[in-house]
């Protein structure tokens, strides 16, 4: 099945792009092309959709499920992060008392620079 056509029988989004990255920590890594991903509880965007960060666009390339136990360091790295250990603690530190449960499944957005 095609990207297209997965995203044809995704759910509908649970939020809008433009609070997909928030932070501006997050920011500063995707404008400085270190950050290429962002994982989120909901579906924040289509394939397809862009969005504007500090007048630069992004286009979303892919939208999918992952369970945070498959996580690797090369995702933490799209992440921004140069582990999943150090990926781990930074989410932990924005969502206090949240446990994090390796099968618990996430929305993975990748982007990138228009």
């Amino acid at each position: 099945m095609s990207e297209v056509e997965a995203q044809d029988v995704m759910p509908p989004k649970t939020c809008s792009i433009e609070k997909l990255v928030t932070k501006e920590a997050e920011i500063r890594k995707i404008v400085a092309g270190t950050k290429t991903a962002t994982r989120r509880n909901g579906r924040y965007a289509d394939i397809g959709e862009t969005m504007t960060l500090q007048g630069r666009e992004f286009v979303i390339e892919r939208v999918y499920r992952q369970s945070l136990g498959d996580l690797t360091d090369e995702h933490a790295r799209q992440e921004g992060y140069d582990s999943v250990e150090e990926y781990k603690e930074a989410i932990l530190s924005y969502h206090p008392g949240m446990p994090w449960l390796p099968h618990m499944k996430v929305w993975v957005h990748e982007f990138r620079e228009v």
